[in-house]
């Protein structure tokens, strides 16, 4: 049940300089959350939700001061990644016969915006009613990608949730794809795994990748498969690899890293998690054509959070609401490309509430 609606109290923080550039951490705060944020990376630093007795935990992996996110160069946690977030083939695509190369960082592939993306960056901030508004501009030629583009994000409270609007403009045909690489953990706290916790997609269909995690290009059914979260499963109940293809697709990911195919269109039902022990719940809403449903495969307690412990295998999960891996090199997939005269707007809603 989500809270009664009321005004988000906002509160900004000094928190350090990166090249020559104030970095800060605005709070944003009402009677159901408090959501921090940073302006370095756009990131969520914490999220922190009642459980169904009423206490608050942290729910999202981040870190306490700058430092971790400078540290921490590898696994985008809480940031709005770009210019194109997900992977892009060799880090090669074309827009009207022209070909542009990103910098490759991830098994030959350009993944989240290159080696230096939209994580890395220095946002303007302001804050808004209820919230707070981040931009950038993306001159032409940051990371190999054309034209100008200016990106706003606004986060905002709304009783139990917290909205992400995100608009783009460009003066030169471009690709992108911009979406909130938080990993969440329902239990609250760090050292635990999220196999447990539950999780239901609204998807008929996903998008098998090959040995390098690109998308085949085809949209393969889930049902009958680990894929088919339809129905509420636990993470780790079909996550280890077993024989067939969709067994093979968990063993190249380590777990799943997969792109579902959301059913429906506009601001709709993405997908739904729940933790049994605490009795919190996550329900995503997006306008987005698909959601990255990560399990944390790839974190092997090499980053630790702010106060020396690490964050291990599974620790979180990620909800990455976008538009489709490798879509400048898939004509099947939906479009990412956004011309001049244009304006980009996309929504994702994360709601909090508890199950008794």
């Amino acid at each position: 049940m989500s809270a009664p609606a009321t005004q988000a109290n906002i509160h900004k923080t000094d928190w350090g300089m990166v090249d020559g550039k104030l970095v800060d951490l605005y709070t944003l705060s009402n009677s159901a959350l408090t959501v921090s944020i940073t302006n370095f990376g756009a990131h969520i630093a914490s999220i922190e939700a009642p459980d169904r007795n009423g206490v608050r935990a942290n729910v999202v992996l981040g870190f306490k001061n700058l430092d971790g996110y400078l540290r921490d160069a590898k696994t985008y946690m809480g940031a709005i990644v770009g210019r194109y977030g997900n992977r892009i083939s060799n880090g090669r695509f074309s827009i009207d016969g022209n070909v542009y190369d990103v910098p490759v960082n991830n098994n030959g592939q350009a993944l989240h915006g290159g080696t230096v993306g939209f994580d890395r960056k220095v946002w303007s901030a302001a804050i808004i009613p209820d919230g707070v508004e981040l931009s950038f501009i993306s001159p032409d030629g940051d990371m190999g990608f054309p034209g100008a583009l200016t990106v706003h994000v606004r986060y905002t409270l709304e009783s139990s949730c917290l909205r992400i609007d995100y608009t783009a403009t460009t003066d030169k045909p471009t690709v992108v794809n911009l979406t909130n690489h938080s990993y969440f953990n329902l239990a609250g706290r760090i050292g635990g795994t999220v196999l447990d916790e539950e999780l239901m997609v609204n998807a008929d269909r996903y998008t098998p990748i090959d040995a390098v995690m690109i998308p085949t290009g085809e949209l393969e059914p889930v049902s009958g498969t680990p894929f088919d979260f339809k129905q509420s499963h636990s993470i780790g109940e079909r996550i280890q690899p077993e024989s067939g293809v969709e067994g093979e697709q968990l063993k190249l990911a380590g777990g799943y890293d997969h792109n579902f195919v959301l059913n429906g269109e506009g601001l709709r039902l993405a997908a739904k998690a729940f933790d049994p022990e605490s009795g919190r719940m996550l329900t995503v809403t997006t306008t987005e054509p698909g959601v990255q449903f990560y399990s944390g495969n790839f974190l092997d307690g090499s980053v630790t959070d702010s106060d020396g412990r690490p964050f291990a295998k599974y620790a979180g999960f990620c909800l990455e609401t976008q538009h489709f891996p490798n879509s400048p090199n898939e004509v099947e997939f939906p479009s990412t490309i956004l011309r001049p005269g244009q304006t980009l707007h996309t929504t994702t809603v994360f709601e909090f509430g508890v199950q008794e």
